[in-house]
């Protein structure tokens, strides 16, 4: 990649954005929805802590870590698709995307960073101040969100972030691919948000599901969006297991990269736009 394309590519998620951090009313929403969730969440989730006969695999601690990172950082998943690259393929304008002299892969790749992290940016402070402040000033102590384990475990955390934000954003590739196949996205984007949301943690927290699962559960990439990075910020993943589990992520999201480079450069040379 030379420093013109990487420079054009900069520009291209600077642009939009800056563009995506206008819309401060909807982000303001989402979060009091995400807030709504979570505390719902923590209702039931302590409740079954409460009633449990063992000793759960993870601490109640560690499941409030788990619940208000995933309400704050919610939309870095990639359960949705950008409208403006829907209409592209609606319109048939796609074909103009393909003219520009860039690589197609990564003029997306940096529209849907853009896509994932603006509005992500927009909910996470309020977010985090109402679970770290909010919450302690009106009570709910057992609520409250604790910092980082450790200072070691913060640093791994931004790290986890990184890889979790290039693995969402290398998935989201790969339903933008499939969109030359497809006459609708739709349904390909309400699937793979289906999958995606039990797989990486967000419904149930990985640790809790059934024993018999937890070998696949491990091993698969999903893992990278949620588990891996909130499990570290809370220390359930102590500190000598950290550059596994980073390495983990790190190489999903590279392999996740070249499948979508592979896909995209196929799907280039069989399409046709109808219309007229």
């Amino acid at each position: 990649m030379t420093t013109v394309a990487l420079a054009s590519y900069v520009a291209v998620a600077s642009t939009r954005f800056r563009t995506l951090l206008q819309y401060r009313v909807a982000a303001l929403a989402g979060i009091a929805t995400q807030i709504f969730w979570g505390l719902l969440k923590l209702m039931v989730l302590g409740a079954f802590y409460e009633v449990a006969t063992t000793p759960p695999p993870m601490s109640f601690e560690a499941i409030v870590v788990y619940v208000w990172l995933g309400q704050c950082l919610f939309v870095l998943l990639p359960y949705n698709i950008d409208p403006d690259l829907r209409e592209m393929f609606r319109s048939g304008s796609v074909a103009y995307e393909m003219l520009r002299p860039l690589s197609l892969y990564w003029h997306w790749f940096s529209r849907t960073l853009a896509f994932r992290t603006a509005p992500a940016l927009l909910r996470l402070i309020p977010g985090l101040a109402f679970a770290l402040i909010i919450l302690r000033l009106i009570g709910l102590d057992q609520w409250v969100m604790p910092l980082p384990a450790s200072g070691i475990h913060a640093l791994a955390f931004a790290v986890s972030i990184g890889f979790m934000v290039v693995f969402s954003v290398a998935f989201q590739m790969l339903v933008n691919a499939s969109m030359f196949w497809l006459m609708d996205s739709r349904g390909m984007v309400n699937l793979s948000a289906g999958f995606v949301m039990v797989l990486c943690g967000m419904i149930i927290p990985l640790p809790l599901f059934p024993d018999w699962l937890q070998p696949f559960l491990y091993w698969q990439p999903f893992r990278a969006l949620c588990d891996i990075p909130f499990r570290i910020y809370s220390g359930d993943i102590p500190v000598d297991a950290l550059i596994s589990h980073l390495a983990l992520q790190c190489g999903w999201s590279l392999a996740f990269i070249g499948i979508g480079i592979t896909l995209l450069n196929r799907a280039q040379r069989q399409l046709v736009v109808q219309g007229g």
